[in-house]
């Protein structure tokens, strides 16, 4: 079972559109990256995915429920740290554990205090007088502390540190591990690639790409940086066809390729090259394709 599965879901605000025939699975145990810059209908999905908003066409599941008519049930196995976290100013952290522990029906106590622990948060101050950094840590801590069978975190790493960053990374590639679900939404490209196994990208509010990184780096081929020996050479030489120079610049070239290495190698192998790297192109460099194409997919 898919923890997250939807077949052309579509919310509408009126003549405005949210997301348009979203068609994404989640697998289990995966972590998931939904990437895409602000106002691309990452929090519309998710909000539908939660029963906040009701689908206007197609249907989702989560954890094999339906979004709408099981949401109750769906919230008791997720976990979720809104992108605009809000939480009440009287609250202390060690009140906040009681309340939620409350409402799921649990003692969040004793895991609440080992993600404090871990994150470096004291628990005992409230929330008026946490900085932005402490009260994200909090609304971690909640999202975490029932070790929920699905995940959901819109933006999670704002406000926090690198060390924090790097903590809740390592904590959430450890809840995957055992079989928890993570669907990470963010638009922060750099972190998406360090964390997540598969992404999503989606652009106003379509679905453009869904697959592994690997994948996307495969069939986006490779990146090309030549150093000529001479400049004579960057300047009049013809690339072959299956190499595509994107700058030139004084002796450099930068270029993709769109096919075999070795092709490459053979016909570079009679030109006077100082240096020549080859390479997959990192995910900012995927995504700015993604966005800078006329065409969704494209």
């Amino acid at each position: 079972m898919a923890a997250i599965d939807t077949h052309e879901l579509t919310r509408r605000y009126g003549s405005r559109r949210g997301i348009e025939r979203v068609s994404l699975t989640v697998p289990d145990g995966s972590l998931f990256g939904f990437l895409g810059p602000n106002g691309a209908g990452k929090t519309t999905t998710i909000r539908v995915f939660l029963g906040f908003l009701r689908p206007t066409g197609g249907d989702a599941r989560v954890l094999g429920r339906d979004v709408w008519r099981d949401s109750a049930a769906i919230k008791v196995d997720v976990g979720y740290l809104p992108g605009d976290l809000r939480l009440y100013p009287w609250l202390s952290g060690e009140l906040a554990l009681r309340i939620f522990g409350g409402v799921r029906g649990r003692d969040l106590m004793r895991e609440g205090r080992d993600l404090a622990e871990r994150f470096a948060l004291d628990l005992r101050v409230r929330v008026r007088n946490m900085s932005r950094g402490m009260r994200q840590k909090l609304g971690l801590i909640l999202a975490l502390a029932p070790r929920p069978k699905l995940l959901i975190l819109d933006e999670p790493t704002a406000s926090l540190d690198p060390l924090m960053q790097g903590l809740l990374h390592a904590h959430l590639r450890a809840l995957a591990s055992t079989g928890h679900t993570v669907f990470f939404s963010s638009h922060t490209l750099g972190e998406v690639e360090q964390l997540c196994d598969r992404v999503a990208i989606v652009r106003d509010g379509r679905i453009v790409a869904n697959e592994s990184l690997e994948a996307l780096r495969r069939r986006a081929g490779h990146e090309v940086m030549i150093r000529w020996k001479h400049a004579t050479q960057s300047s009049a030489l013809q690339p072959p066809p299956f190499l595509h120079v994107l700058e030139r610049e004084d002796v450099h070239w930068r270029g993709m390729l769109d096919g075999p290495v070795d092709e490459l190698i053979r016909w570079l192998a009679s030109q006077a090259v100082e240096d020549l790297t080859i390479g997959r192109p990192d995910l900012e460099t995927l995504f700015r394709r993604y966005y800078e194409s006329q065409e969704p997919g494209r």
